[in-house]
């Protein structure tokens, strides 16, 4: 039997656009497809040649923003593993975002930021 691969999650920003641009600066991402959506929406992909993220925006008004770890399906955090976990936290405080929970216990150091939608990211290195 073969372990399963998460190729993608999927995610509703206010600014596509914005946050991929945050993205790809952070992590050295790239654009990997962008376009029209489900429901008249619009949708980019962003992340790596093995896995991404759907950064989608609805058409019409966004709904006020829940509690994620109070509510039912809530998407508490995205962890992304990178190599160097000072350079990174270095590029997350130059755009202007506030690092917090920094942890060094087993399997690796981390971090964690909320971006400009609230959307919180684990920041992983595993050596």
């Amino acid at each position: 039997m073969t372990s399963a691969i998460l190729e993608h999650v999927n995610v509703t920003v206010s600014d596509p656009a914005k946050t991929a641009d945050v993205l790809c600066k952070l992590f050295d991402w790239h654009i990997r497809w962008q376009g029209d959506a489900i429901n008249g929406g619009y949708t980019i992909h962003v992340g790596s040649k093995d896995s991404y993220i759907a950064l989608y925006l609805p058409k019409g008004e966004l709904g006020a923003p829940a509690d994620s770890y109070q509510t039912l399906n809530g998407l508490n955090h995205i962890a992304v593993v990178v190599e160097d976990l000072d350079t990174t936290e270095e590029r997350v405080k130059a755009a202007g975002f506030t690092t917090s929970n920094h942890g060094d216990y087993e399997p690796g150091r981390r971090f964690y930021f909320h971006d400009h939608d609230d959307v919180e990211y684990e920041v992983v290195c595993y050596t």
